[in-house]
């Protein structure tokens, strides 16, 4: 980008739990602009997570922050085009890139999971990505295969 970058906005914390990382979770889910939908999805959610992790003794929110955490990519591939061929370049994700891709792949393959409704759907999302298995796990570990694969091209950095 020729301009100057822009500056980042400030995300106030969600009502319930306070957190700033929930309210960017939540204007992820979010749809056509409904903020309230996408919150009452999310604590839904946590409702739920809460009735199946009873057991386990941890609260849902720290539940929901060990399931972002397994389904965060550390490397990622990009294409680079040297000479006419394309390679596959592993580099490392940046910090705020990081959770984006790890909250947007978690949104998207729950909302391709078979489920009554979304806040159930994301329920049995975040409980597979806590327990390192799901949709979400699986594209990271495919993401971390690739660029292990491709290390050999990693002198293309830019």
């Amino acid at each position: 980008m020729r301009k100057s970058k822009p500056k980042k906005r400030i995300l106030l914390p969600d009502p319930i739990y306070n957190d700033v990382l929930v309210t960017r979770f939540v204007n992820n889910l979010m749809l056509d602009g409904k903020k309230t939908t996408a919150y009452s999805i999310f604590y839904g959610a946590m409702r739920n997570i809460e009735k199946k992790a009873s057991e386990l003794e941890k609260a849902p929110l720290d539940i929901w922050r060990k399931a972002l955490e397994n389904v965060t990519p550390q490397v990622e591939v990009k294409s680079r085009r040297v000479g006419g061929a394309t390679f596959q370049v592993p580099m490392e994700v940046r910090p705020d890139r990081k959770i984006s891709i790890s909250m947007k792949n978690m949104i998207q393959y729950a909302r391709s999971r078979s489920g009554k409704s979304m806040s159930d759907k994301l329920a049995a999302e975040i409980m597979a990505a806590f327990n390192e298995e799901g949709g979400a796990f699986k594209r990271k570990e495919d993401m971390h295969r690739m660029a292990e694969a491709n290390k050999a091209f990693s002198h293309f950095r830019f």
